[in-house]
């Protein structure tokens, strides 16, 4: 009895070390994915930023271009 109790006591520390072991490696994954997705955040923002610059010279350019269109077919 005492020996299956003292089996029983060794298994299960072995499998809660084991466990403890699975835990630290998805907290370390964990962190890198954090900063892999801060990285992918911060490159989508410069985008979204370069994106909104280039909607702003195209609306413009239009704009311009629609104007002197207009002019130039009011004075004929």
């Amino acid at each position: 009895m005492k020996k299956d109790r003292d089996e029983f006591e060794t298994d299960i520390t072995l499998h809660l070390i084991r466990i403890g072991g699975d835990i630290e490696h998805i907290k370390e994954d964990m962190v890198e994915v954090k900063d892999h997705l801060a990285k992918i955040n911060g490159r989508v923002r410069d985008n979204e930023k370069e994106l909104s610059w280039m909607k702003g010279i195209g609306g413009t350019f239009v704009f311009v271009v629609g104007a002197i269109l207009t002019w130039l077919g009011i004075d004929r």
